[in-house]
Parts: C-alpha cells; structure tokens; sequence
C-alpha cells in the first residue's frame, strides 16, 4: 500500500481507508471500462450533482 489514506468521520468514530501507490493498477484487473478516466470523473460529478439537487427538493431546501 502506499503511504496515503481516506479518513471519514462517520460520527463517533472514523473510517481510514488506505489508498495504493498506483490505483489505478490496482484496479485494472476488475474495473474495466470502455469510457476513459476524465470522462467517467464528469459523469460521476454530473450524477452526484444531480442527487444532490433531487436530495434537496426531497427535503424541500430547493
């Protein structure tokens, strides 16, 4: 593993995720895709976005 790592504070307590040197070789062996890596980090910020406003409405902040 490499010398990074997530931490999510998840209330009482916190969730430390290592990360690897290289990612992505980690996981090119079971995340294949045929859409390149800028275009699935658009589409992920676009679908996030979009749960975030539908969040929103379901709350009535909106």
């Amino acid at each position: 593993m490499g010398d990074r790592a997530v931490v999510i504070s998840a209330g009482s307590f916190a969730i430390v995720i290592p990360i690897p040197r290289e990612p992505e070789k980690v996981v090119e062996g079971w995340l294949k895709s045929r859409r390149g890596r800028k275009e699935l980090g658009l589409l992920a910020e676009k679908k996030a976005r979009a749960d975030a406003v539908a969040r929103a409405r379901r709350r009535k902040q909106l």
